[in-house]
């Protein structure tokens, strides 16, 4: 799996400054980073639609693009896949309740000191 993130994340790189008429990044580049944000919700919203159909091939096309898209977007952010495979390796042996209570303090503390 990481290698074919790794291998997209190539991809993408090196599609960012192509012909926005014959390469899709290059295209989604050119609308700018609202535009990608809106594809990777709409994408979002076609997964949790696929899911709650129960339909195999649907959950793993939608899942496909979720991920694609949200590539594209770590990209334009400047972010490599890796930094988000590292914290969910930084994740495991934490309980999710205990990570999302320790952001939320995280939060609270960071709202106080403003």
């Amino acid at each position: 799996m990481v290698d074919t993130f790794e291998r997209l994340a190539q991809i993408i790189e090196r599609r960012k400054g192509a012909d926005p008429t014959t390469s899709y990044v290059a295209h989604l580049y050119c609308k700018g980073g609202d535009h990608i944000l809106k594809k990777v919700g709409e994408e979002a919203f076609e997964t949790v639609l696929a899911a709650k159909s129960g339909e195999r091939e649907q959950i793993i096309h939608e899942t496909a693009d979720l991920w694609f898209h949200t590539l594209v977007m770590l990209a334009h952010s400047n972010l490599h896949p890796q930094a988000v495979l590292d914290e969910l390796e930084r994740r495991f042996g934490t309980s999710g309740i205990e990570e999302k209570a320790a952001r939320n303090d995280d939060k609270s503390a960071s709202a106080r000191r403003q």
